[in-house]
C-alpha cells in the first residue's frame, strides 16, 4: 500500500542509511548504487555530502539528478524511493559534516568522526536535490 505524503516525508526524515543511484554514463554499465548518509526535513529539499573528487560527484554533475532509496524491515516493511534534479552544489563546511554526523552517530562520536572525515575524506561537496518523483510502500509485517 502506498504511503501518504505525510507518511513518506516523515519516513524520509528519519535517519536511515540510503542507497544512492546515479546514471553511470556508460550504456554498458548499470547505474552506480552505494550507501550514503543524507539530510531531509519534510516538505523541503534533501542533501548529501560527497568528496569533491569522488566518482559520485562526477556522475551527479553529469547526470544532474539522482535517486535515493531508504527502507526498513521492522516493525513493518516500508520503503521510500525519491528521485529528482540537483538544484545546487557548493563546498561543504565543518558544520554540514557535523550536522550529518550528528544525525547518524551518538553525540560522543561526532567529534572523532569530524576529525576522521577531515583527515580521510578531503574536501566535501554538499549536493541539494529537490524530490520530484516518489515511489513508496508499506508492506506490513510479512
Amino acid at each position: 500500500m502506498p504511503l501518504t505524503r505525510h507518511e513518506r516525508e516523515e519516513f524520509l526524515a528519519e535517519p536511515h542509511v540510503a542507497a544512492i543511484s546515479i546514471d553511470s554514463g556508460d550504456p554498458r554499465r548499470a547505474p552506480v548504487s552505494v550507501p550514503i548518509w543524507y539530510q531531509y526535513a519534510p516538505g523541503g529539499d534533501l542533501w548529501i555530502l560527497t568528496a569533491t573528487t569522488s566518482r559520485k560527484a562526477e556522475l551527479i554533475a553529469a547526470a544532474g539528478r539522482f535517486t535515493l532509496l531508504v527502507d526498513r524491515v521492522e516493525p513493518t516493511t516500508r520503503y521510500v524511493s525519491v528521485e529528482g534534479p540537483v538544484i545546487s552544489t557548493a563546498p561543504a563546511d565543518r558544520e554540514h559534516i557535523r550536522e550529518l554526523a550528528a544525525r547518524y552517530l551518538p553525540a560522543e562520536k561526532v567529534s572523532g568522526y569530524l576529525d576522521f572525515a577531515e583527515r580521510e575524506h578531503g574536501e566535501q561537496l554538499i549536493v541539494h536535490m529537490r524530490p520530484e518523483r516518489w515511489i513508496t510502500a508499506e508492506l506490513g509485517s510479512l
